[in-house]
């Protein structure tokens, strides 16, 4: 097995579905984008579905790493939140909105890799987070952080969701922020809230 051969047609694939969507990108276009044959393609990959749950498996044991780095890296829960939020700015950032919509519609078996990462991961880290921070002092103790980390997840979910936000309207980082800066405030003690006011002014400056 040329691992090689198969991350280099996994970048491919990501560098096509993210410019275009994924429903309008066949593998004839991929096996043109890399220079290489479709037979090539096919011998690692048995179909365009089975690329894309490859690649949404990899992007998220990507996420899970980069969300354990920035939780050993963080001298407390605010910093944490701050930097999961510029964590968020440059994952959102790149995404074509288009492409959550397309796994949704047409890949089920790769968005149900992206649940199971959701109740699994998501939920448990951050009810993770809001335990450890009422300990800090900067997360509410009345909060029920069960409800509060699903609540969170699924405001991510519905950041994506066209028919409330269409694209015409709306930048996907825009409302992914509101929701995400409303969350924390939401969340938070007045001593919190002092670290994240500081974090605005210091990006102000």
């Amino acid at each position: 097995m040329s691992i090689s051969q198969i991350d280099r047609i996994m970048q491919g694939g990501d560098e096509l579905f993210l410019q275009a969507g994924i429903k309008s990108v066949t593998m004839d276009d991929i096996a043109k984008h890399l220079g290489m044959s479709k037979k090539t393609i096919y011998h690692y990959f048995g179909d365009k579905n089975e690329l894309v749950i490859a690649l949404v498996k990899k992007k998220l044991r990507d996420d899970e790493c980069q969300m354990q780095l920035i939780i050993q890296d963080s001298a407390n829960v605010i910093d944490e939140m701050i930097n999961m939020m510029k964590c968020s700015e440059e994952i959102f950032s790149r995404i074509n909105p288009i492409v959550i919509h397309d796994i949704q519609k047409y890949h089920p078996e790769a968005w149900g890799e992206f649940q199971k990462f959701k109740s699994n991961v998501l939920i448990k880290t951050l009810e993770e987070l809001l335990t450890k921070g009422i300990e800090q002092g900067f997360i509410r103790p009345d909060l029920d952080v069960k409800v509060l980390a699903k609540m969170r997840v699924h405001q991510v979910e519905m950041g994506f969701n066209h028919t409330i936000f269409p694209l015409s309207q709306f930048s996907t980082w825009k409302v992914q922020y509101q929701l995400l800066e409303h969350f924390n405030y939401g969340v938070c003690t007045l001593k919190g809230h002092q670290l994240l006011d500081q974090h605005k002014i210091n990006i102000n400056n």
